[in-house]
């Protein structure tokens, strides 16, 4: 019975977060077509979008990310981005099975909310906060 429980506790939280997932997988896949690589890691798709020494990766460096998640979905810039940030992404993924849609609503209003105080919309974000703890958490654990 208690396997039924998680099994179910875990379907509904990917159901949950199913919408933000497509999002996700509507921008990472037709990545794949250009030569990003994915591959399941905890039950998270992570996408490679290239990998360091690719021609064209310096394109790459001007996006205002390293990596950003969408539900069950994480994109990097490379496999080796994923691999340091995956504490911190896989933190905001338990965030989206929480709060499913509405994260996208919750998240820029944090930001918002902390720009109005005089405070960094990014470095002050709760979700970002959530997440960097998780992280340093997992590397003390580790």
């Amino acid at each position: 019975m208690l396997h039924v429980t998680k099994l179910l506790t875990r379907l509904t939280r990917y159901i949950w977060a199913a919408p933000c997932s497509i999002v996700g997988l509507a921008l990472a896949l037709p990545m794949t077509l250009v030569g990003a690589r994915y591959k399941k890691v905890f039950g998270v798709l992570e996408v490679a979008l290239s990998q360091q020494d690719k021609p064209g990766a310096y394109l790459l460096q001007k996006l205002p990310f390293c990596a950003i998640t969408f539900g069950h979905v994480v994109i990097g810039l490379s496999e080796h981005h994923l691999e340091c940030l995956r504490a911190h992404e896989h933190e905001h993924v338990r965030q989206y099975e929480r709060w499913g849609l509405l994260f996208f609503l919750a998240y820029p209003a944090s930001s918002l909310y902390q720009w109005v105080r005089g405070n960094n919309a990014y470095w002050n974000n709760w979700f970002e906060v959530q997440a960097r703890l998780s992280a340093d958490q997992a590397k003390y654990r580790a």
